[in-house]
């Protein structure tokens, strides 16, 4: 039987791979007119290399872009600049990548060219999947009619996920519970006292799935239903009653054959996931702490010596994985003080030094963290580590604050590419940390741990106002 998020997963394969193709193709077509016309090229040597890099590229750049078929509301417009969005970024991760890599590019006006057709050509494929999609599911074939038995607040929230999202193949036909509820759906029909449920049934041929949620006190329905299910061809879905004890989004997983409902999805529960993550972790750190970073430290060391006395590295001890302390080291920006270990920097701060200031604005204070990432303390992305004074003070101001600890913290992050940077004038700033920190926590992939890392260097390079 097909479900909305078998659909929701197949329309974004598909977006996904008619992206590449389109992305090659244009590229192919583009490059072969220039070699004509424009320039003699080693075709087959460029025209593979580009289309390797410019894949990953994208994929990368589209990792954490969202889903947007799901909503009814989406228009055509916000798909284009979607769209636009993807394209600046991808483009300019890109030209990053051959910066670095000392591969040539071919011309600026080439690729101007090539990302304008690139829009183009994505905007329409988008729009043409959104009208088929909306077509598909204005035909109704794919419809599945079902009834609600209980009323309560999550078989609400069920509704409203049914009615909201256009991919969805239920249709409710109407709800039973013991009597009508005022703060239910007024559109979703009330049938009645859940003993009227086999008599409504006759006859319905049509209506296949049974989407049941009583409180323990109303369990004496549950046999009745389920065994009238059981002998009628029909598909009975349990609805945990958890809307206010579990207030989002929860998963199932399995012990053996009891099931088992989780406040949370983490791949990084996942133990291939944690290491590929460390994996990747120990190669770009080794490789940094070997080529680049004993320059910097050279550097960076005389002038901290020359312009403040005290030591090169400032340490301090962090919250870190599952609550436990670890040491986690800085380039010193700040003077010698007595409130390195309670207070924050804040813009002004005068603790600051001239050239602490720049390191503290260009995030170069932070590179001696990848020490920390080598070790095994931290990781490349991952929630920022906060001073054990703060992690004391906002675990007991903000709500599911400690959850933010079940993965490594990060050198860079999910909130810090995201505004949530730099001084927290206001508990509400740190509670939107919290919240992406989570949010990251909840989705990871590898592919996302590159978009961040490309993140944070573009805004190294444009520079951050909430970098002090």
């Amino acid at each position: 039987m097909v479900s909305t998020n078998q659909i929701n997963r197949v329309v974004e394969l598909i977006a996904v791979l008619g992206d590449l193709i389109i992305l090659n193709f244009s590229l192919f077509q583009l490059l072969s007119f220039w070699e004509k016309v424009v320039m003699n090229l080693p075709f087959s040597c460029t025209a593979s290399l580009m289309m390797t890099s410019l894949s990953l590229c994208y994929l990368a750049c589209s990792a954490s872009r969202g889903k947007a078929w799901n909503s009814r509301e989406i228009r055509a417009d916000q798909l284009v600049l979607r769209v636009l969005k993807n394209i600046i970024t991808f483009s300019v991760f890109w030209a990053c990548i051959m910066a670095f890599s000392g591969i040539s590019i071919l011309s600026p006006l080439f690729f101007v060219i090539y990302f304008f057709i690139l829009f183009v050509f994505l905007s329409i494929y988008r729009i043409i999947i959104r009208r088929s999609l909306i077509g598909y599911c204005a035909k109704g074939k794919h419809k599945r009619y079902a009834v609600f038995i209980g009323g309560g607040n999550n078989m609400q929230m069920l509704y409203e996920e049914m009615e909201s999202s256009l991919a969805s193949i239920y249709e409710v036909v109407g709800y039973f519970d013991i009597a009508p509820n005022a703060t239910f759906s007024s559109q979703c029909l009330y049938l009645g006292n859940p003993d009227g449920f086999a008599d409504f049934m006759l006859g319905k041929t049509d209506i296949k799935h049974i989407f049941c949620s009583l409180s323990m006190d109303q369990g004496r329905y549950n046999v009745s239903i389920t065994n009238y299910c059981e002998n009628h061809l029909l598909y009975f879905h349990g609805v945990p009653n958890v809307s206010k004890e579990f207030p989002r989004r929860i998963w199932h997983s399995m012990v053996g054959n009891m099931p088992i409902l989780n406040l949370r999805y983490e791949p990084l529960s996942k133990m291939e996931n944690r290491l590929l993550k460390r994996l990747f972790d120990i190669m770009l750190s080794g490789i940094f702490l070997i080529t680049i970073f004993p320059l910097i430290y050279f550097i960076v060391g005389i002038i901290i010596k020359l312009t403040s006395p005290g030591p090169i590295f400032f340490t301090q001890k962090r919250t870190g994985l599952n609550g436990v302390e670890f040491k986690c080291y800085k380039f010193r920006s700040m003077k010698v003080n007595e409130e390195a270990d309670s207070k924050q920097a804040t813009v002004n701060d005068p603790r600051k030094t001239r050239f602490g200031d720049f390191l503290r604005r260009s995030n170069i204070d932070e590179l001696p963290q990848f020490i920390n990432v080598f070790k095994g303390d931290m990781s490349i992305v991952g929630p920022r580590p906060h001073m054990l004074a703060h992690t004391e003070i906002y675990a007991r101001l903000i709500d599911k604050y400690m959850v933010r600890h079940f993965i490594k913290p990060g050198v860079t992050g999910w909130a810090q590419t995201h505004g949530f940077r730099g001084e927290t004038k206001e508990l509400s700033q740190m509670e939107g940390r919290v919240k992406a920190d989570i949010w990251y926590m909840e989705h990871w992939t590898l592919l996302l741990d590159l978009y961040i890392i490309y993140k944070t260097i573009a805004n190294i390079i444009l520079g951050e106002k909430n970098a002090y």
